[in-house]
């Protein structure tokens, strides 16, 4: 599965590094719940949507629950789908999360909560103080439109104000973040991401001034060449050009920070992964001896810490070009 062995020209990402990509000791689970949701963005990697009904099982769900209670080492509970909030076991999870005092992190493309059924997530997320990390990959509408369909954009900023209303953004305890992402390139006149700090300000500026919006942080994350990303560039015959790109770009600062080496990407069926991205194009983490890893294995072993080794492909360049991109935006911000 590794994208470096079909194209000569890229070299393969684990040898541009002086030594192999080693785990740390895990403090994040990211659990990607499944892939229903109630949006079908053209970036998406996850390849989600209102037609996917794959989604965590009640046995997972149980097992993820007892990894929750079990590991006083896990930081943060960062659940993400699909649309989280739409599949089996998100509250339940949340609250399990909370049970154990760990923050709690919810990707949510903020939409979710005009559908029907949905309408009391944003008091929920007051009451249990969850993190909200929201896709907004433009403030502009029509770029947002474009990338996530029509009318999102509306509904996003309706939503962001209801958060505020309820101190998301204001209060100490009640974080909102925007992650932006870049609209997929339509010729081979590629660009990095752009610097995370200004266009935080900018952001900050627009969305005061025309909707009264305010938030936290601005994570800007690269589009990876993952699922409907790499459809795209394959379409477009972009896909090899655009993994040079990334590889000319490649920054070795970005190397200590990368979120793969402290936490573990669990799927709906309870595989393990090392990132999002390895869980999408099918590439397990593995035990020292090779063995796949997975949650009733954690759980049976009694640890979190059975890997050692990161597992990588070619499109680990996304994460480590320019300033470096990952679930929590930058990781170098004094890179350009």
């Amino acid at each position: 599965m590794q994208a470096e062995s079909i194209h000569t020209t890229i070299t393969a990402f684990k040898h541009k590094l002086a030594s192999p990509l080693t785990k740390q000791k895990i403090q994040v689970l990211q659990i990607n719940l499944g892939k229903r949701c109630n949006l079908a963005c053209t970036h998406c990697h996850v390849e989600a949507g209102p037609k996917r009904i794959e989604e965590l099982s009640p046995q997972v769900c149980e097992q993820l629950i007892a990894l929750i209670h079990q590991f006083p080492q896990i930081k943060i509970v960062d659940l993400t789908g699909g649309a989280p909030e739409m599949n089996y076991g998100f509250k339940p999870l949340v609250e399990a999360a909370v049970a154990t005092e760990k923050q709690v992190i919810v990707r949510s493309n903020l939409t979710i909560y005009f559908e029907d059924g949905f309408g009391d997530l944003p008091e929920y997320f007051a009451k249990h103080q969850i993190r909200v990390v929201a896709s907004l990959p433009c403030y502009l509408a029509d770029n947002v439109d474009k990338m996530r369909g029509n009318g999102v954009f509306d509904n996003s900023i309706k939503a962001l104000q209801w958060l505020n209303q309820l101190g998301y953004g204001k209060h100490p305890d009640l974080i909102l973040d925007l992650v932006y992402n870049p609209q997929l390139p339509t010729s081979d006149k590629f660009a990095l991401t752009p610097q995370q700090a200004k266009l935080e300000q900018d952001y900050k500026a627009f969305l005061q001034s025309n909707f009264a919006i305010v938030f936290n942080n601005l994570f800007t994350i690269t589009n990876i060449p993952v699922g409907r990303t790499k459809f795209y560039l394959e379409r477009k015959k972009l896909y090899a050009p655009y993994l040079q790109f990334l590889e000319s770009n490649f920054n070795p600062s970005t190397v200590e920070n990368l979120m793969c080496r402290d936490q573990l990407s669990i799927d709906y069926l309870g595989n393990v992964y090392d990132c999002d991205f390895n869980q999408m194009m099918n590439l397990p983490a593995t035990t020292g001896d090779g063995e796949p890893v997975t949650v009733s294995k954690l759980l049976r072993y009694g640890s979190l810490d059975l890997i050692t080794n990161v597992e990588t492909a070619a499109y680990c360049y996304g994460c480590t070009a320019g300033s470096g991109s990952s679930c929590g935006g930058a990781l170098t911000p004094e890179a350009g």
